[in-house]
C-alpha cells in the first residue's frame, strides 16, 4: 500500500481567530468581506457563565465580550492582515466602550489559538501603539489572551450575519482614524 503525500491542493490551511471590537455585527461584516475568510460567526467569550444569552451578556454579570470567530485560509490571508483590520476598525484605547456602546461586553480583546498567533498579536499591538502615541492618542487597553480553556458560545441565530439580513442595521465602530503602518503589504 502506497501512502499518499499531501499536495498543495490537499492541504487544508484553515485557522481560527477570535476578535472583540465592541458590537459584533459590524465587526463580523468587516471580516467576512476579506478575501480568504471562509466563515464568520458571532458569540461570547471570556465570561463566567456557560451558554449565556444576549440579554445576560448585556447586563455585564457574565463577564463575556461580544466576539467574532473567524475561520480563514492561511494561504490566502495572513493572521497579520486580520490583526490590521482589527486594530483599525475600532478604538483599542477605549476601555469597555465603543462609541455609545458602554459595558464590559464591548471591550477590545484578542483570544489567540496558537503560540504564533499570540506573538503576532502582541507584536502588532506594539507597532500600532507607537503609531497611536505619535498621533497623540492614549494607550491600547486591548486584552490579549490565549483561547485555550476559554469557551466560545455561539450567539443567538438572529445575531448571525445580522448586517447581511439587515443591510442598514446598527454598525457602531468608533475607529481612531489612524491607519496601521504598511497596510496593504501582507499575504
Amino acid at each position: 500500500m502506497q501512502l499518499l503525500r499531501p499536495t498543495a491542493r490537499m492541504r487544508v490551511m484553515s485557522s481560527i481567530a477570535y476578535f472583540a471590537t465592541g458590537c459584533f455585527w459590524g465587526a463580523e461584516r468587516r471580516f467576512w468581506q476579506i478575501d480568504g475568510v471562509k466563515e464568520t460567526s458571532v458569540g461570547y467569550m471570556g465570561g463566567t457563565r456557560a451558554n449565556p444569552s444576549y440579554e445576560q451578556v448585556c447586563t455585564g454579570v457574565t463577564g463575556h465580550a461580544e466576539m467574532v470567530a473567524i475561520t480563514f485560509d492561511e494561504s490566502k490571508v495572513s493572521y497579520q492582515r486580520l490583526l490590521e483590520e482589527f486594530w483599525t476598525m475600532h478604538d483599542p484605547t477605549s476601555l469597555n466602550q465603543q462609541g455609545g456602546d458602554v459595558g464590559t461586553q464591548y471591550r477590545s480583546a484578542i483570544y489567540t489559538t496558537t503560540p504564533e498567533q499570540y506573538v503576532t498579536a502582541v507584536n502588532s499591538r506594539n507597532v500600532y501603539q507607537e503609531v497611536l502615541l505619535s498621533a497623540g492618542l492614549g494607550d491600547i487597553v486591548t486584552e490579549i489572551k490565549s483561547a485555550e480553556g476559554v469557551a466560545y458560545f455561539l450567539a443567538e441565530e438572529y445575531h448571525q450575519k445580522y448586517l447581511q439580513k439587515n443591510p442598514n442595521g446598527y454598525d457602531c465602530h468608533s475607529s481612531t482614524g489612524v491607519a496601521y503602518p504598511h497596510a496593504g503589504i501582507h499575504t
